[in-house]
């Protein structure tokens, strides 16, 4: 049986979204094709939307996910948006959630939101200049220090998820993806300078992060320094043993 959530706003896309699970096999632009699938297409009144398919899960997460053990990732997905930006966070806004399941289990499900126009991921960070990076580095930290302050913290914080863009007046503009793994609660300074283990960059890059960070939010410096290179030497270094890396690494 198919359930669709449509947010008010868009309750006008109701027969566009219907047809998203047949216009998913043949329409649209791939961006990721892996478990789950990620296309842009073009709504009837000419919004481009993000669509993501994910797959049915295995048995046991299936069992988990039809219950009120756990909530599915889309249903997240659908759900979370709202809750970031009316605390100032931007990402991308929810549309709808289509969920399929089979004599109550879930199968495969979708979410809909608008496409991002941000057009840099934080992968290029290592490839940028200091001159460029390092006020990225001061905008992007107090960016997350008011994620954290708002009790906000994104659990899948990689270069991926993290879009940007600098405007004409040399500003820079966040927006976080992939949001169905959040936390709600306090985020103690441990946590928080955990939460840069994962991005990419020179040790410049994550000095200037701690600066800002600490200074944003009324913390040692040094302490929070000595969190952030700690928590990144030990993510890379036990991902390095699973995984090749095609840059070098600073830590």
């Amino acid at each position: 049986m198919m359930s669709i959530r449509i947010a008010d706003k868009y309750a006008h896309l109701r027969p566009f979204i219907e047809s998203i699970p047949e216009r998913m096999e043949h329409e649209g632009e791939t961006i990721h094709n892996g478990r789950n699938l990620i296309k842009v297409m073009q709504t009837p009144d000419g919004l481009t939307v993000n669509v993501k398919r994910y797959h049915a899960p295995h048995f046991l997460n299936a069992i988990i996910y039809s219950t009120s053990l756990r909530t599915p990732k889309g249903q997240r997905a659908y759900e979370y948006p709202s809750i970031l930006l009316s605390k100032g966070v931007e990402t991308p806004e929810a549309v709808a959630y289509i969920e399929n399941r089979v004599m109550g289990i879930l199968k495969e499900s979708y979410f809909i939101s608008l496409q991002c126009p941000y057009p840099n991921r934080f992968y290029e960070v290592i490839k940028m200049k200091e001159e460029e990076c390092l006020p990225l580095a001061e905008a992007f930290a107090r960016f997350t220090a008011h994620m954290h302050e708002e009790q906000l913290l994104h659990r899948d914080y990689s270069p991926g998820n993290i879009l940007w863009q600098k405007d004409d007046k040399g500003e820079y503009h966040f927006s976080v993806v992939d949001i169905n793994r959040m936390y709600f609660g306090e985020v103690a300074m441990k946590a928080g300078c955990a939460n840069f283990a994962r991005l990419w960059g020179s040790k410049k890059f994550f000095t200037r992060i701690a600066e800002v960070y600490a200074k944003e939010r009324g913390m040692n410096y040094e302490d929070c320094l000595s969190n952030i290179m700690e928590q990144r030497k030990l993510f890379w270094t036990k991902y390095s043993k699973r995984h090749n890396i095609s840059f070098e690494l600073d830590l």
